[in-house]
């Protein structure tokens, strides 16, 4: 006899379903799309960020204007926010030490302003979101100035639709009149400073009422202007290498600092020193459209022109060879074709 039979044939038999289950809200809640509308969510301005918390600016000119820590809301996590952004926040705004506030949301942006690591690499990185000018700090000597890397800041300017700036440092040091002939056919406001004769002034009513992003090789001076602009900034200032003729890296990361002058208060947005700045995703239409009255001349052109010099029936070569540009239109002519030239040879490295 085996143990099977001592059980009692009047013993009740158990399967799956006479198991209870305890109740889970969350497991048996179906599941939907919905979020939620948020409509307590305050706009701020994201100041910088570091390590994957956000400082923003609350109330921007207003009566209860503060800084606060944020965190991006999980359903962002995929959404790049950046400095610059205009972002919708709920949770603690108060600003008080250890708190956190949430980012839930980016407002339209105006602009943005991206490169990529070189010129193959078509992933673009976003260095500010919302400026409106480029401030492209340039050395007249130590290190040298170099005329491609600012064609490829303007390059980028023009695409995002930012008005570009020159700064020239150092012209105690050399004159920059021959590295300032390359930029003649340009509309580009330039400045030159010295070492013991910035002109603050002339820079500050420029950068007055707008959001300017500063761009520069590393050792130009771009922190040493900013200091100068910003007194409370504090940004760290380096050397160049007296052996590479290179400067050091001491800005780490892109920060908005509140510019206040004379003639009214704006953004100073200061970005780590770059060596190089790749246009992979680059649009080159969008550098004729900055040439208003030679991009009219361009409608003419044939599809997919590419207004160099070697281009066959191209409206604009065709107005150079039979003498119908002024001077000035001559200027921009060689300015445009500079630039496209830096773009030109991307897509053979693509």
């Amino acid at each position: 006899m085996s143990w099977l039979d001592d059980l009692d044939d009047d013993e009740p038999e158990f399967d799956e379903a006479d198991v209870r289950v305890r109740p889970n809200p969350k497991a048996n809640r179906p599941r939907t799309k919905r979020r939620p509308a948020h409509d307590d969510a305050r706009v701020a301005r994201v100041l910088g960020v570091d390590r994957g918390r956000y400082t923003v600016l609350i109330d921007e000119d207003g009566p209860d204007e503060h800084d606060a820590v944020a965190m991006r809301a999980r359903e962002l996590r995929k959404t790049p926010v950046v400095t610059g952004d205009r972002v919708r926040v709920v949770g603690d705004t108060s600003g008080a030490p250890g708190t956190l506030a949430r980012i839930v949301g980016i407002e339209r942006r105006t602009s943005l302003l991206r490169r990529s690591a070189d010129d193959t690499d078509l992933v673009e990185r976003i260095i500010v979101a919302n400026a409106d000018q480029m401030l492209i700090v340039v050395a007249a000597a130590d290190p040298e100035p170099r005329t491609r890397l600012v064609d490829r800041y303007l390059v980028a300017a023009l695409d995002a639709g930012i008005r570009p700036l020159l700064v020239v440092t150092k012209t105690d040091l050399a004159d920059p009149a021959a590295f300032l002939h390359h930029f003649d056919g340009l509309d580009l406001e330039v400045f030159t400073s010295a070492h013991n004769d910035m002109p603050l002034e002339r820079i500050g009513g420029a950068i007055a009422g707008h959001a300017t992003v500063f761009v520069g090789h590393s050792g130009v001076g771009k922190s040493t202007l900013v200091n100068a602009l910003v007194p409370e900034a504090r940004r760290a200032t380096g050397h160049v290498n007296v052996v590479t003729g290179r400067g050091r890296h001491t800005s780490s990361s892109t920060v908005s600092l509140r510019y206040v002058g004379p003639r009214g208060r704006g953004w100073v947005i200061d970005t780590p020193g770059v060596r190089s700045f790749g246009l992979g995703h680059i649009d080159p239409t969008n550098i004729l459209r900055s040439f208003t009255d030679l991009a009219e001349i361009a409608k003419e052109c044939p599809r997919g022109c590419t207004h160099l010099p070697d281009a066959p029936d191209c409206t604009l070569v065709e107005a150079h060879e039979e003498g119908r540009l002024d001077v000035s239109a001559e200027a921009r002519l060689d300015s445009l074709q500079r630039l496209l030239t830096t773009f030109a040879g991307l897509d053979e490295h693509r």
